[in-house]
């Protein structure tokens, strides 16, 4: 595996905290991102001349402001108080991409008076709500804003409110220590230092990205997930690639602890060590025909390769992949460039073709650099080609003119078809050479002709012949470039 540099970076950014932007001090090391909450940053703080994503407004000034609901969506507020809590009508959250976020001119703090006329200075909480409900598509809210009260409104913390615990169990080796997987609180700072150790750094994977300044982060157990956005787009880039950058450099480490663990007596790992694991983007297709990405773990194995929801830490999780697929079985079918996205210019992406009795399974996966593309089409492709000098040979019992045979396919000595019974005489022997077609009906039948008085060989596998046509199609592919190597 390459060696990667480690980033160091701080500045200041917004964290997506109980759908409300929030600005917080970031600081990358090696191994970590650390998450510092500003002062003020409950009170609508101000990061590039906007206050929680609106403009500032002048205490006791009563201003009107017109907002235009979308086809699907609502105003995109909450509002507490009310003449029952003694308090006036107050704007307690401001939901980002919502009408009331896109207009630029409310804020948290904001104390509605009225509503397209409806006076709400004595309104209770449920006729305040009952009128913004009855407004209709186009709202004129008279608001002003009423700095004494903004104490009612709770300051998010990041302590108590970014979804990340649970995120481990980490590796053994680390347990106990004081990275460990779960973000650490420093003291009484609104403070949380996330290990970076198997997270995944992705850009347009749970949240639409148009302006291409958001970066997303989820956790090694795939059940959280933390959204940042910065002040322009070639800030969210540099930041990505810092955080993408450290995590890869982790995954050396992270290759030796599972593996060691795997190790441990031997039986557990089969023998078969971890070659390459790290985080990708699965197509996944909803009802409709509809398709979006998904995060999925890849681990590829001396001979397979899985899949997994989660990092898998013990043995027992690592023995339960989502998907387990033998790699001799398996082609690498694409690698490159897709369609046009917003956030990367184009998805870099590739796909997997598995022989299985089910028929032929594919895969299609996105990575975020073509570092990632790069190093993935390397490790596929010679992984399927070392699988196949690994295992050698395969066998299948299947009828050949109405007697039951076997057919064995070996990485060196080619094509043997025997009697079944125990010491059964060899009918065909034929090398790499002379197989001049092969074809199979995706059923059950396998054709080979190797050019003999026999002809077309028609075998009856007695289940659906994938699989030994993408053996074969491997031990060919294998032979041809160990050729080209030696030439």
């Amino acid at each position: 595996m390459a060696v990667w540099t480690r980033a160091c970076k701080a500045g200041l950014l917004e964290l997506l905290l109980r759908e409300r932007w929030v600005r917080v001090a970031a600081e990358l090391s090696g191994e970590a991102l650390s998450l510092t909450a500003e002062p003020g940053s409950g009170e609508a703080a101000v990061l590039n001349g906007v206050v929680n994503g609106n403009a500032e407004a002048a205490p006791g000034c009563v201003r009107r402001v017109r907002v235009v609901k979308a086809e699907a969506g609502g105003l995109g507020i909450s509002i507490k108080g009310g003449r029952e809590n003694r308090m006036p009508v107050l704007i307690s959250r401001i939901f980002p991409g919502l009408a009331a976020e896109r207009s630029g001119a409310l804020r948290l703090g904001d104390a509605i008076l009225a509503v397209n006329g409806v006076d709400l200075r004595d309104a209770t909480h449920d006729q305040a709500v009952q009128a913004l409900k009855r407004a209709g598509r186009e709202v004129i809210l008279e608001v002003k804003f009423m700095r004494e009260v903004t104490p009612y409104i709770k300051k998010p913390s990041l302590v108590s409110d970014l979804p990340w615990e649970g995120a481990a169990p980490q590796s053994p080796s680390l347990s106990g220590s004081e990275d460990s997987g779960s973000p650490q609180h420093q003291g009484s700072r609104d403070r949380k230092v996330i290990p970076l150790k198997m997270c995944f750094a992705a850009r347009n994977l749970s949240m639409p990205d148009l302006e291409n300044r958001l970066i997303e982060l989820h956790s090694p157990d795939s059940r959280n997930t933390l959204i940042l956005r910065c002040k322009d787009t070639a800030t969210a880039h540099s930041w990505f690639m810092a955080l993408h950058a450290n995590i890869t450099a982790l995954l050396p480490q992270v290759l030796a602890e599972l593996n060691a663990m795997l190790g441990t007596g031997g039986a557990a790992a089969g023998g078969r060590e971890v070659k390459h694991i790290a985080w990708l983007a699965e197509q996944a297709r909803l009802d409709g025909g509809r398709q979006q990405w998904r995060p999925v773990l890849m681990a590829v194995t001396e001979k397979d390769l899985l899949l997994y929801d989660g990092m898998p830490w013990t043995r027992d999780a690592w023995a339960s992949p989502c998907h387990s697929y033998p790699l001799v079985a398996t082609r690498l079918v694409h690698s490159g460039s897709g369609r046009r996205s917003p956030a990367l210019g184009s998805e870099l992406t590739f796909a997997t073709r598995t022989g299985s009795r089910q028929g032929v399974e594919m895969h299609v996966f996105r990575v975020e650099t073509h570092r990632d593309l790069s190093s993935w089409t390397r490790v596929l492709v010679q992984g399927c080609h070392a699988a196949a000098e690994l295992i050698k040979e395969v066998s299948v019992g299947c009828t050949l003119g109405g007697q039951e045979v076997q057919l064995s396919i070996h990485y060196e000595g080619g094509f043997t078809i025997c009697r079944e019974e125990p010491g059964g005489s060899v009918l065909f022997h034929y090398p790499y050479e002379k197989l001049k077609m092969s074809a199979d009906d995706g059923i059950r039948t396998l054709y080979l002709d190797f050019g003999g008085p026999e002809g077309e060989l028609a075998l009856d596998l007695h289940s659906c012949p994938k699989p030994i046509v993408f053996i074969l199609h491997t031990f060919l592919s294998a032979k041809v470039t160990r050729m080209g190597l030696l030439a």
